[in-house]
């Protein structure tokens, strides 16, 4: 599998409780972001429109 990096940005505040609540529950932060990326619903693909 070839992995993809994402990079974006989060307050201080929101940084230290991702990281304290990771700790706790003793995961990385990336475990939990794929976590929940995971329980999203899988999007239907739209079939294209049909000519006319």
């Amino acid at each position: 599998m070839k992995e993809k990096s994402l990079r974006f940005r989060l307050s201080e505040r929101r940084y230290n409780k991702l990281k304290l609540y990771a700790e706790s529950k003793e995961k990385t932060m990336t475990q939990l972001i794929e976590d929940w990326i995971d329980r999203l619903p899988t999007p239907e693909k739209k079939n294209p429109p049909s000519p006319l």
